[in-house]
């Protein structure tokens, strides 16, 4: 049971990532763009709590606005990228000029709102 189940685990695995690969690989490149900034958005977020971790927390009010200010970032990229993409049904009638405003004029209020909460 212990090496041929093993076998039969990677090689599910690597034709989970093949597949995934694939699928990814006919992504459209501004949907690419929109991963690429929520991954850093998200990365940025998870190194500010690791610091936190390792130096502390001292102005608390600094570290928590600015992991709300990553992940709120993050959530309405993801919000983003749903409106742009061609392939959801619900959004077909939206332009990307729309969603892309209304992205900008959600950062900017989720920003002010951060900007007021450090004091």
């Amino acid at each position: 049971m212990g090496k041929a189940s093993t076998s039969s685990t990677t090689k599910d695995a690597l034709a989970l990532l093949s597949s995934l690969r694939s699928a990814y690989s006919a992504t459209p490149i501004t949907l690419k763009i929109i991963d690429l900034y929520v991954a850093f958005a998200v990365s940025t977020a998870l190194i500010q709590v690791v610091y936190m971790a390792i130096v502390g927390s001292f102005p608390f009010n600094s570290f928590l606005s600015g992991v709300l200010s990553c992940t709120g970032t993050a959530v309405l990229a993801v919000c983003l990228r749903i409106q742009v993409n061609k392939e959801n049904k619900e959004f077909k009638d939206l332009p990307p000029e729309r969603a892309f405003a209304d992205f900008v004029l959600c950062n900017l209020v989720l920003h002010l709102v951060i900007m007021n909460f450090l004091g």
